[in-house]
């Protein structure tokens, strides 16, 4: 059988550039997949959101019922969260998920974390990617055993394979090709040229914004990341493309000045599963999307108006198919004789319990199977998914 691959016409199409752009070097995204993916006959689609730097679950859903909230971050903390429940309430920079959970296409899970005990971000990520017990036990990624148990394909929006795909046969990277900058003089040249022909001038300046997005400072947490997962959806819309796609958010480490911080990261976190769910179009009814980080915050806030590294956070699982508009957990309560050492959320899920129907709906594994996936793992979190 012939191996299908993407078109270059159709993905610059997308974008839509014309082709007198092609000689300036300007077109701001090129497929980088060494091998694409075969039709796969599952529909099912599954969206894996790495938050890198441990996202402070307390703040993205404040526990603002708990009696020990106030004394613990009142004040430091927006008065205007998102309601959600009695107990919990959303991030203001948070609406367009908080509303996915109002219409129930979104869940939170909290005071969730991996058997990791430790605050090394290095040791918890390698941890939470692999699927082991203890960190660097295993050398390849949950995802990439899947994928091999299931011959299905994925595509990771990275420069570098990360440690989640890794061992898959069916894996590949993309990201924005980075040309030679041209100089300014030149793109003045290139635009003047253009300046009479209105769709082409139209294109040109689309491009340029396009290779601002992509490829300006602000790549993986910005617009730049909303290029990505929208790119992402394109990928995974494909009749013959990947059903499998992984993302990844660095900068949560937010050990001072916390509140302005994560007041400019929700949000840009916000439009970008925003954007890849206007990119899925008709496919969010059969899409999961898994958003994650390696470990919690501190309970408390330090001297610097920021949160030092903690255990337990929250995760969030949204699609279609998911039975949102609830918090599922196990809370274990903030009074300073609740909080493990005294100074973190408890954890009492596993996060590899959550993962684990993930795994199930996407890839239909056995329990044999599962078990080398997920070694170790507790019972699947129930409750999950739509009757």
């Amino acid at each position: 059988m012939t191996r299908p691959t993407f078109s270059r016409r159709a993905h610059l199409q997308q974008l839509a550039l014309g082709a007198g752009l092609a000689a300036t070097g300007l077109l701001p995204a090129r497929l980088a997949l060494a091998a694409q993916a075969e039709n796969n006959p599952s529909e099912q689609r599954l969206v894996v959101v790495l938050l890198r730097g441990a996202l402070d679950g307390l703040s993205a859903v404040p526990a603002l019922g708990d009696p020990a909230w106030a004394a613990l971050r009142g004040g430091a903390e927006t008065p205007t969260a998102l309601p959600l429940d009695s107990t919990f309430g959303m991030h203001p920079g948070l609406a367009h998920l908080h509303r996915w959970y109002l219409n129930k296409e979104l869940a939170v899970v909290h005071a969730v974390a991996s058997p990791y005990r430790e605050r090394s971000h290095f040791d918890a990520q390698q941890l939470l990617e692999s699927g082991g017990e203890r960190p660097f036990v295993l050398s390849t990624g949950w995802l990439a055993r899947a994928l091999q148990a299931s011959q299905h394909s994925a595509v990771a929006m990275t420069p570098a394979m990360p440690l989640a795909l890794r061992g898959a046969d069916r894996a590949n990277t993309w990201t924005p090709s980075r040309r030679p900058n041209k100089s300014q003089d030149t793109l003045d040249r290139i635009a003047a040229m253009y300046a009479d022909d209105v769709p082409l001038a139209s294109a040109l300046a689309q491009a340029m914004e396009q290779q601002d997005k992509s490829m300006g400072p602000e790549a993986s947490t910005g617009a730049g990341l909303t290029v990505l997962a929208k790119q992402a959806g394109a990928f995974l819309s494909a009749p013959r493309g990947p059903r499998v796609a992984w993302l990844e958010v660095g900068g949560w480490d937010t050990h001072s000045q916390q509140s302005a911080r994560l007041g400019r990261m929700l949000p840009a976190l916000d439009e970008a599963l925003a954007g890849l769910r206007e990119s899925l179009s008709v496919h969010w009814a059969t899409t999961t999307v898994l958003v994650m980080t390696e470990f919690g915050r501190s309970a408390s806030m330090n001297g610097s108006q920021g949160t030092d590294h903690g255990t337990a956070g929250a995760a969030f699982v949204a699609g279609g198919q998911v039975a949102g508009g609830q918090v599922l957990t196990d809370w274990p309560g903030l009074g300073r004789h609740q909080l493990l050492d005294g100074r973190d959320l408890r954890p009492t899920r596993d996060i590899r319990a959550l993962i684990m129907p993930i795994v199930q709906r996407q890839f239909q594994l056995s329990t044999g199977v599962m078990s080398a996936v997920l070694p170790g793992a507790s019972q699947p979190l129930g409750n999950l998914w739509r009757v």
